[in-house]
């Protein structure tokens, strides 16, 4: 199979990009190559030519695929090689792309759409994410699906005050206050995500001004590839309800309304459930096609119901102005033998957050493929939320993308405010507990998260909340209406889903998406000041059930103490094989973790285990100074002298002459291997040998024998002087 290739380039933050097609992957839909620098991600769209019965969704999937060649690099376990379950990152890159596609496709499709992005070619330098995300909106647009595109993606940093556009991993892991993804057309915005540290809102607006400015050069390049690779575009068939069945659910609109305008969850669904049934069995009684009909009319008839009563009357579904926050509860200290705990709870939505802090040795091992080396995690947050938080009957299986999703940005929204590694050594791992869900249970993870940090003794920078805002919007006119803290049915029935997280000095994370075009800066800066209002009211809850971290971590805890030696002393800790530090942890029981800085951190619940191990690290890689006292072990007895252990690892000599304050004969008529003898440090010569005398602290021990010479020359006293030009060295 032959095709012409064809291509199109655009200077982007002062890079080239090169979008190419007609080489790879000839067989599918679309196939597009985006190279910036030496990255280069491949991205495909492919569609099933058969529409799939029985669904009421847009049936679309988005794979991202790393692969560890890209990067030079073979997979570190021993015994698998092959690539196997995506990393979180991945997951986490595959939905950002998800999220920027999916709006822009007709919901009434029900032929399956493949979007699969494959990390071909790594530099280190250009974040195939980014990369990718243009590359998947290029091969759709080439392709023969049907859709209101193109969009497309940029990363936008701020460093020294300025924005930065595509930023490096390094500039955005050591110098920039933002990283933020925004994604969508040239006039509107489709999907956000962002992580900061305190940005003010005037900052955010600013960063997606300057992004918007950037994403039309990358669309501009999409067309033009589009215009000379594209294939025309195929009529789907389009689930297409019968106006007859149309007319009999609107019949239903009064009793529909009754129902939904109900401020109770559970008899608001009890309602609901029942209305839809008997709806279900007098339009389509047995008819499974006629059945997909109602369920389809009904879910529109439902929204329409939910936005105009927004737009027209200012009227939510259970009541609350459109500025109104739920009622919110907030519990610390619930299970007693965890390190931190927190409950939060906002209307039907309660998180519960548990917190475990463990030594640096218990850190997570990122292999990642756009890095040279390992990345450690100090700062890990899970989500769970099994079937019975939404009164459902689900099986429990690992995480889906949904739960990584979330887990990530309750994560990335207090990351910032955790305490550095060298004022606080310790791995923390949140857990939040989905235990109801009614909206926005990622931003409740984030004040269970905070609630559980401030219970547990860390000390953060600052507290942080989270809340979710709605938009509903009138395409047509461009009038909208913003809500704060939605609900479950806002979220489905809205056209936004903004989750904003933050202190009171600014933003730490944020996440949008949205249902339709239309969303515009202006919007978008009203959401961000009404979210703050929001935040803040939150953020008055959680600080009136805790107003600042504990002063004492739980008993349970293991504490972490941390303490620098002479890096050049690193190899007299571990010793050979690891002997010495291994023999430390057996007889002490602690963790033992020592960086290439030298820095040390010893691990333990038991506070005596933890002293002996650090009096015995310190003794280690001690200097030992001229005029110090100790009481030395005899090791060794020779002609000339003896050797004493004054430090674990450290022995100096005894001169025959320095044993005692006469003359001695013999070694061994004074000393024997084992004996403990206070012993002072004479010198340490240039060789770095300790020459120690015991006669200095006996009686008379400072005058002059002059039955004996004295003076340490370290002369053989026989035939044969072993220790003569290679003396006990400081180890």
């Amino acid at each position: 199979m032959s095709k012409k290739e064809y291509s199109a380039s655009a200077e982007i933050g002062g890079k080239s990009w090169n979008l190419s097609a007609g080489k790879l992957a000839l067989q599918a839909g679309g196939a597009v190559i985006v190279r910036v620098g030496d990255t280069m991600v491949l991205a495909t769209a492919v569609r099933s030519a058969n529409i799939r019965e029985g669904i009421d969704y847009l049936p679309l999937l988005v794979d991202y695929e790393e692969r560890l060649y890209a990067a030079g690099k073979i997979k570190g376990s021993r015994w698998v090689k092959r690539e196997g379950r995506p990393t979180d990152e991945a997951i986490l890159s595959g939905r950002v792309i998800d999220r920027s596609l999916r709006p822009m496709f007709d919901g009434r499709i029900r032929n399956d759409i493949q979007v699969v992005v494959t990390v071909l070619s790594v530099d280190g330098v250009n974040d195939p994410d980014i990369i990718g995300l243009n590359a998947a909106a290029a091969a759709v647009e080439i392709s023969d699906i049907p859709w209101d595109g193109p969009v497309a993606g940029v990363r936008v940093g701020k460093i020294n005050g300025q924005f930065v556009l595509n930023p490096s991993y390094e500039q955005i892991d050591k110098e920039s206050v933002l990283d933020l993804i925004v994604a969508g057309t040239a006039e509107h915005i489709i999907m956000v995500e962002a992580g900061a540290k305190e940005v003010s809102e005037e900052d955010m607006i600013e960063g997606i001004k300057f992004a918007q400015g950037e994403i039309g050069k990358i669309i501009a390049a999409i067309k033009e590839l589009a215009k000379a690779a594209g294939s025309a575009k195929r009529e789907f068939q389009l689930f297409a309800p019968k106006p007859a069945t149309e007319a009999k659910v609107k019949e239903y609109e009064g009793k529909m309304a009754e129902a939904l305008f109900v401020p109770e969850l559970v008899k608001r669904d009890d309602a609901l459930r029942t209305m839809r049934a008997d709806a279900m069995t007098a339009i389509a009684g047995e008819d499974d096609g006629l059945k997909s009909e109602v369920s389809y009319l009904l879910d529109k008839l439902q929204k329409r119901i939910i936005q105009d009563a927004v737009l027209k009357e200012d009227r939510r579904v259970d009541g609350r102005k459109l500025d109104e926050i739920r009622p919110i509860t907030c519990e610390t200290g619930l299970l007693p033998r965890v390190h931190g705990s927190g409950l939060f709870r906002r209307g039907d939505t309660q998180v519960l957050t548990a917190l475990t802090l463990g030594g640096p040795g218990d850190v997570q091992l990122l292999e990642d493929i756009d890095t040279a080396q390992e990345r450690k995690k100090r700062y890990i947050h899970h989500y769970n939320m099994p079937g019975f938080s939404s009164g459902e009957v689900s099986p429990i299986r690992s995480p889906g993308r949904r739960e990584i999703g979330h887990g990530a940005l309750a994560e990335r929204a207090l990351l910032p405010m955790i305490p550095p590694r060298e004022t606080f050594p310790y791995t923390l791992r949140l857990v939040s507990e989905v235990l109801s869900s009614n909206g926005s249970t990622s931003m409740a993870s984030t004040c269970g998260s905070t609630l559980a940090l401030m219970d547990a003794g860390i000390p953060l920078k600052a507290p942080v909340s989270g809340i979710a805002m709605g938009l509903v919007m009138d395409v047509k006119t461009g009038s909208y209406k913003i809500l704060s803290d939605i609900q479950g049915i806002e979220d489905g029935n809205g056209h936004m889903d903004f989750k904003v997280a933050g202190t009171k000095e600014g933003i730490t994370a944020l996440q949008l998406d949205i249902k339709v075009k239309g969303l515009t800066v202006e919007i978008l800066k009203d959401a961000l000041a009404q979210a703050k209002i929001g935040r803040m009211y939150i953020m008055e809850k959680i600080l009136a059930t805790i107003e600042k971290p504990r002063t004492e971590m739980s008993p349970y805890a293991p504490r972490i103490i941390s303490f620098s030696i002479n890096p050049d002393k690193i190899r007299e800790v571990i010793g050979p094989g690891g002997k010495v530090i291994n023999e430390i942890i057996a007889q002490t029981g602690v963790e033992i973790d020592i960086e290439d800085d030298g820095m040390v951190m010893v691990t333990s619940v038991n506070q005596q285990a933890s002293d002996k191990a650090i009096e015995w690290i310190k003794n280690l890689t001690r200097e030992v100074k001229a005029g110090e006292e100790f009481q030395g072990k005899i090791t060794r007895i020779l002609d000339f002298g003896a050797f004493a252990e004054i430090l674990p690892g450290q022995e100096g000599l005894i001169h025959i002459s320095e044993i005692a304050p006469y003359r001695v004969e013999q070694v061994s008529d004074v000393l024997k291997v084992g004996d403990i003898v206070p012993v002072k440090v004479k010198n340490i010569d240039d060789l770095g040998r300790i020459n120690l005398s015991r006669k200095a602290l006996m009686e008379g021990g400072n005058t002059e024998d002059n039955r004996h010479d004295s003076h340490d020359d370290r002369t053989p006293r026989g035939p044969h002087n072993p220790h003569h030009g290679h003396g006990p060295k400081r180890r």
